[in-house]
């Protein structure tokens, strides 16, 4: 049986968030084909025997008119199924057009308050006929991939990523409370940082590097996806901005402390692993993509004061 899983979404935080329910998918009825606007998607889903192909849509094709366009695409792999983890028509009508027999999406009307976590459970526990669907999975990792990352690990220390990068500018913590903090922490125990952030921000991997010294950390911003993955899910702590990290290193069973500024809970709500950190005074439910909430109503001894009490 020829099964697709549709991913209307282009960030790679996104999509790994949902990579529980493609496994589901998988375990009923075998690998599964996901369709992703998310370019490197396939990279950090590479091996993964639940998957057996990563199809990327380009973003153009967002357009209500490019329903032909998706449609050709799904008609020439012969789907017998689709499961489309957004309530959107052009994908619904693209995948009837494509003559796939059953089609499972979200109703539009979901769209206003569309809850990724708690809309992709209830939806998958609906399609698949199953109760008490997990929100979050094992990550897959190609074990010799696993041992030539080793060398990147300090063994003798604490490995912590810092996810300094992310998608805007205002869900940056900055890098001057990364700095304190790291400092902060070495002054209770060894720890070596490694440094997450696009190559496009080496800026922010330098200044850390510049202020903790190149003995006590690196970048890993020159790196590509398939290539960080091994490295991060075997470190042992993850501090950062909402970024694809979190999401790999809390799927890998490593606690994940987020810094939430701008960034809906629904990203931190499905795994034990994370742990969300809150400004001062403002609830979870408050924060959205729109709240731009400053930096500064975070504090370092805030952050160092959650992190101690799960971990050190």
């Amino acid at each position: 049986m020829k099964v697709a899983v549709y991913l209307n979404y282009v960030g790679l935080g996104s999509n790994l968030l949902h990579l529980a329910y493609c496994h589901q998918i998988a375990d009923k009825y075998g690998p599964v084909t996901v369709i992703s606007l998310c370019k490197v998607l396939q990279q950090a889903l590479v091996g993964d025997p639940k998957i057996k192909e990563v199809i990327t849509i380009d973003q153009k094709y967002k357009t209500f008119f490019s329903i032909f366009k998706i449609s050709k695409i799904l008609k020439n792999k012969n789907f017998d199924k689709i499961f489309i983890y957004y309530p959107s028509y052009r994908t619904q009508f693209a995948a009837k057009f494509a003559s796939i027999k059953e089609v499972y999406y979200y109703p539009a009307a979901d769209k206003k308050e569309l809850h990724l976590v708690k809309h992709a459970k209830f939806y998958t526990e609906k399609w698949l006929k199953i109760n008490n669907c997990k929100t979050e999975t094992s990550i897959y990792v190609d074990p010799v991939k696993l041992n030539s990352a080793n060398k990147s690990l300090k063994i003798d220390r604490k490995n912590i990523v810092l996810g300094v990068g992310s998608s805007g500018p205002t869900t940056k913590w900055g890098v001057k409370n990364y700095i304190e903090l790291a400092k902060k922490l070495n002054l209770s125990s060894k720890n070596y940082f490694h440094i997450l952030c696009g190559p496009t921000e080496t800026d922010l991997a330098s200044e850390i590097i510049d202020s903790l010294g190149i003995e006590n950390c690196n970048s890993l911003s020159s790196l590509s996806i398939s290539n960080l993955i091994p490295i991060i899910t075997q470190c042992d702590i993850y501090i950062g901005n909402d970024s694809f990290g979190h999401h790999v290193m809390s799927q890998a069973g490593k606690p994940c402390f987020v810094v939430l500024l701008d960034t809906p809970r629904a990203y931190t709500d499905y795994s034990l692993n994370q742990f969300k950190i809150l400004p001062k005074n403002i609830d979870a439910n408050m924060i959205d993509h729109d709240s731009k909430i400053s930096p500064l109503n975070i504090s370092v001894d805030h952050v160092l004061d959650k992190i101690k009490e799960i971990v050190f």
